[in-house]
């Protein structure tokens, strides 16, 4: 066996097998949204493809420093010049060094195209979250039975009855919603469905505590959800001091008129009344 060869090969596959995680991970739902709907794809769920896309980044770079150990004598070749004598700041250093720092101070502010990367990553993400539905709270899954029921504002002992007409097997209301929904083979999501039938689809009420990811949601994608007026919202959160467009998110709106996002979301809650 050739080391050189098995070392180049791994470093070779492993990047291919990166990207290709990579990529998954960049089209998913929020971590939040994923729990909730029990996200898979080829039957692997979120935490299973970010697990691999982290130990394929472990191998790569495994791979890559006896790469760089099986061809050291090669890669000094880059860094001479004509007369031979070794120069770390070659022309062809220099513009990959340019390029990695461009592309790594840009990401940080915010500058095109680098921006409208994350921007396009953002807005996919955001589709599958609205696709996917999003939980009633933060973590619902990780809550009990019981507490669950007390939160969504359903009686335990209905909920019961109607988890188990449905053929749901529960053998404690101290069992989590993630545990319950993994005995009977379904999604967090379903038997909350279940437990309060008027909640599934997008046409949920708007809730008065504003859900996971709100600063980082449209205003637009907001109304989407709970079937609201935009023009109607904007025109609303205006009478209120607010300049709102339908394409910020509220983090922007808010941030604009030094406010949290929660509150602007309260605002438009309120309107969401009328």
């Amino acid at each position: 066996m050739n080391m050189r060869k098995i070392t180049s090969l791994t470093a070779l596959l492993s990047f291919v097998l990166l990207i290709a995680t990579s990529i998954i991970l960049y089209v998913v739902p929020a971590g939040r949204v994923a729990y909730w709907a029990d996200w898979r794809l080829w039957g692997l769920s979120k935490e299973q493809w970010g697990a691999a896309h982290i130990n394929l980044g472990f191998l790569l770079l495994l791979t890559m420093v006896l790469h760089v150990y099986y061809n050291w004598q090669p890669m000094l070749s880059y860094m001479k010049d004509k007369a031979k004598r070794f120069r770390l700041f070659t022309a062809d250093f220099t513009v990959a060094l340019v390029a990695t720092l461009v592309v790594f101070f840009g990401t940080l502010a915010g500058l095109p195209p680098m921006s409208s990367i994350i921007e396009l990553g953002a807005r996919i993400s955001e589709n599958a979250n609205l696709h996917y539905g999003e939980p009633p709270y933060g973590h619902a899954e990780m809550s009990s039975l019981e507490d669950f029921s007390y939160k969504v504002k359903v009686d335990l002992a209905e909920g019961l009855e109607r988890l188990r007409t449905a053929g749901y097997q529960v053998a404690d209301s101290k069992q989590t919603i993630s545990q319950l929904a993994e005995a009977n083979g379904v999604s967090p999501k379903l038997l909350y469905e279940v437990l309060k039938p008027q909640a599934g689809g997008q046409t949920a009420a708007m809730p008065e505590d504003p859900p996971g990811g709100t600063g980082q949601r449209r205003l637009a994608d907001l109304c989407r959800m709970y079937q609201l007026d935009v023009d109607k919202i904007v025109a609303g959160l205006a009478q209120q001091g607010i300049t709102a467009k339908a394409e910020q998110t509220m983090k922007e709106v808010a941030s604009a008129h030094g406010k949290d996002p929660h509150a602007v979301y309260a605002m438009v809650y309120q309107l969401s009344l009328q």
